[in-house]
């Protein structure tokens, strides 16, 4: 039985090439996705369509380039599979969400609609003079500049009061979302795709809440013939089976996670692209091929439940017929959330813009 022993680096052996292991761990998110986190798999299509180019590690084998990955602590052996580990999850987390603000930013050349100057850049963080009382969370560079336009570029600098610049404080617009992810059988129907992508923008999201937010929290849950919580860490392997759509369970399950928030502001996102067609009742699940009337209705009493606990309901769905953009209209018009009929390509823009436009909102 082949085994392996993962060493910390030395840079005895591969000095030259560590270097580019995070390169690699980026030419191969996208087969990571596609293969649910299996590096080993995601290798080797990386290897059979040659997505390394030209460059250094172009020649390898898919062995050296797990060996190289290993030896940068990208992963992580469970059992048979090796998956990513923490500090690799983290790295394609930021990757994802970097290709994806970078879509935006070239759809709509960094404009967005805000009345905060700067906020084209998503990045860019908040910031306001200094005041007596006021937490010494500074912005280094802001608070540099005024120093040198005051006194000039000399050394030793000395800063007075009226130099700093602090980052401004976000702690009282905190935001609860539970993130539904449909895994129904037709996410993956008619010869497209549409869970890789959400998948993709569900880590992506993970990551500007973890690094931007920190304040807000995120949860995860995954809805079917039922619903159950999934973990950040599971997120990548999780997989669409031969699902029906209880979008209520889904919804009964949120109300319940977000109810462990004690904050103003909660929210529902939902990512789907199909009518609810299954429902819990006397304990059996009960499904429908069929555009069902009943299941509708006890979905969308759900989903007044929701706006009975203050938790508006925001729905990215990936499909266009016209019983189903109905009961997409109603559910919003019940919770006053917003709904957006978007493709798998455009989702993930759709989102996070809509993400990051509420949270500036909560800060005027």
């Amino acid at each position: 039985m082949r085994t392996y022993r993962y060493t910390q680096f030395t840079g005895d052996d591969d000095d030259d090439l560590l270097v580019h292991a995070e390169s690699i761990l980026d030419a191969l998110k996208d087969f990571l996705f596609l293969t649910d986190g299996d590096v080993r798999a995601a290798l080797d299509l990386l290897k059979e369509t040659g997505a390394l180019g030209d460059g250094v590690t172009a020649d390898r084998t898919a062995e050296q380039l797990f060996h190289l990955l290993a030896q940068a602590g990208y992963l992580d052996k469970q059992g048979k599979v090796t998956q990513l580990s923490d500090k690799g999850l983290r790295m394609l987390s930021e990757k994802t969400l970097e290709e994806l603000l970078s879509s935006i930013l070239k759809s709509r050349s960094g404009h967005h609609e805000t009345s905060r100057k700067g906020a084209g850049d998503v990045f860019q963080h908040d910031t306001r003079p200094w005041e007596y009382g006021d937490h010494l969370d500074l912005e280094i560079s802001r608070t540099f500049q005024n120093a040198f336009i005051r006194s000039g570029v000399k050394f030793p600098l000395t800063l007075e009061t009226d130099d700093l610049e602090i980052i401004e404080s976000e702690h009282q617009s905190q935001c609860a979302t539970a993130l539904m992810l449909d895994i129904s059988h037709s996410m993956i129907l008619y010869g497209e795709d549409r869970f890789t992508p959400a998948k993709k923008v569900a880590l992506a999201l993970s990551h500007l809440i973890r690094t931007r937010y920190p304040q807000d929290s995120l949860d995860l849950l995954l809805f079917y013939d039922d619903a159950r919580e999934i973990s950040y860490e599971k997120l990548l392997s999780c997989q669409v089976g031969p699902f029906y759509t209880n979008t209520k369970a889904g919804l009964a399950l949120a109300q319940r996670i977000l109810a462990r928030y004690h904050c103003e502001n909660k929210q529902i996102i939902m990512i789907t692209d199909g009518k609810p067609s299954a429902i819990r009742y006397k304990g059996k699940i009960i499904r429908r091929s069929w555009w069902d009337p009943w299941i509708i209705h006890e979905t969308l009493r759900e989903a007044e439940k929701c706006r009975g606990k203050g938790i508006c309901i925001n729905t990215f769905m990936l499909a266009r017929d016209s019983l189903l953009i109905q009961f997409v209209q109603k559910q919003t018009q019940i919770t006053k959330g917003k709904a957006y009929f978007t493709s798998p390509r455009t989702l993930g823009q759709y989102l996070l813009v809509d993400y990051m436009n509420q949270r500036r909102k909560r800060q005027l």
